[in-house]
């Protein structure tokens, strides 16, 4: 599976982080069900936005893009997504990119322009019997045909021809490179066209990204990959195309200026974690527009501090038992995300199952090995939800203290004070939690 990657301008913010969330489940989850998966994510590291900030910033372009495509990779780690097994970068598949707009020109299916540069040609796309809209549906009797557009991104209202390399400019500064039709870069979806048949073949079987992206650089990618005549007879470049819905914030379309414009750094600098942004992200429905909030990101801590909290009781009554699998549970989860990834209906069946065992566990009806099987079954349930293990906070040495001294307090049958001692953790962030092997002290 090939899944579009970042364009490493700048920092992702939380709605390129639902898609990329997204593509880890449909990965995890492909897993789960025994296939072999070769995962690649594309780094765009040369397009319009990148060449713009280069030449504000008075850098290189390696200097510059480094900086981010390093911070994504961080960013990747912190939210449990799996990494890619290729990431190949735009910048390092120029004579790919070169040898299939060279295939393109030789079937007549694109055209060096006056001013140097090589367009792919809808209309003769088009008249070889070819669709141009397989992903989107489109007018041409009412939209602009035939006109040539340099830019990277575009309106559905221009269904023009598209730049494959773009001849050097004075404001490229130093990004370019050599080429048949002189020094110049590649167009933004020439690049995925060549990465992704290079590494995963002339078709393949499934290609990701956000919505965003179906018009123009998903309809361009077919367009290219498929004018160049390297699929076997009968198949298309991509067999399946997935495509995540856009993000809200607060009810609202991210914006700088409506201050509701997050990246996943701004998020952590709000005491969030990563285990929660991600359980936030994995709420809805792929195709589903979603309500990003903070009061969601509360939400999301409670709720995996439930499924914590029963984990932790399991870990205790189950102590050193092994036990296989429930196969029950891991049939019903199945089952839920077999319609889709219907990842609402499996967040369903993970929280009942939650209930039905803090049930169980209250009534001392499960024995160590049932809580032992229940740990593995969880465990198998988490490799498809990339949940992971809670963060784990030191208590402190002044919080330790005061536990101890409450339980003193307990032991000489000094309730008030005991009281007054839980009330003052309680002030300071901390609950105490009575277990089997003692209390213990709990961040709020």
């Amino acid at each position: 599976m090939y899944c579009c990657g970042p364009t490493v301008y700048d920092f992702a913010h939380i709605g390129n982080w639902r898609t990329f969330i997204f593509g880890d489940l449909v990965r995890r989850y492909l897993q789960f069900k025994g296939y072999e998966v070769h995962h690649v994510m594309n780094i765009t590291d040369v397009d319009d936005k990148i060449i713009k900030r280069v030449r504000e910033s008075k850098t290189s372009l390696h200097v510059f893009t480094a900086k981010f495509e390093t911070a994504f990779f961080d960013d990747l780690k912190t939210l449990n997504c799996q990494p890619p097994d290729q990431t190949p970068r735009a910048t390092e598949h120029i004579p790919e990119i070169v040898s299939l707009i060279e295939k393109l020109i030789q079937r007549g299916l694109a055209y060096k322009a006056a001013d140097g540069s090589v367009y792919f040609s809808i209309e003769k796309y088009r008249a070889s019997g070819a669709q141009y809209g397989q992903l989107v549906k489109l007018n041409f009797d009412e939209m602009r045909v035939g006109e040539r557009v340099r830019s990277d991104e575009y309106e559905k209202e221009a269904v023009a021809d598209f730049a494959l390399w773009k001849t050097r400019t004075p404001d490229d500064g130093d990004v370019a490179w050599p080429s048949p039709w002189g020094e110049g870069r590649p167009g933004w979806h020439i690049e995925c066209s060549a990465m992704s048949m290079k590494l995963l073949g002339s078709s393949f079987d499934l290609h990701l990204g956000g919505e965003d992206l179906m018009f123009p650089h998903h309809e361009d990618e077919i367009a290219q990959s498929e004018g160049a005549g390297l699929q076997p007879p009968g198949q298309h470049f991509v067999k399946y195309w997935l495509h995540g819905a856009h993000l809200l914030v607060e009810g609202k379309k991210m914006s700088k200026s409506l201050g509701n414009f997050f990246t996943l750094r701004d998020l952590l600098g709000k005491g969030y974690n990563g285990r929660e942004i991600r359980f936030q992200l994995l709420q809805s429905h792929y195709r589903e527009t979603f309500n990003f909030t903070l009061g969601g990101l509360d939400s999301a801590r409670a709720s995996l501090t439930r499924i914590d909290e029963c984990l932790t009781k399991l870990r205790e009554l189950a102590g050193t038992s092994q036990t296989p699998e429930a196969p029950n549970l891991l049939a019903q989860f199945s089952s839920v995300l077999d319609e889709d990834l219907n990842i609402a209906g499996a967040w369903g069946v993970i929280f009942d199952w939650v209930r039905d065992t803090n049930r169980r566990l209250a009534e001392n009806t499960l024995d160590s090995p049932a809580a032992a099987s229940a740990l593995a079954t969880w465990n198998r349930l988490d490799s498809v939800l990339g949940g992971g293990a809670p963060v784990e906070f030191e208590v402190p040495a002044e919080i330790n203290a005061l536990l101890e001294a409450r339980q003193a307090a307990r032991k000489a049958k000094d309730f008030k004070r005991a009281d007054a001692i839980r009330d003052e953790l309680k002030s300071k962030g901390w609950i105490i939690e009575d277990t089997p092997k003692g209390a213990r002290a709990k961040r709020v």
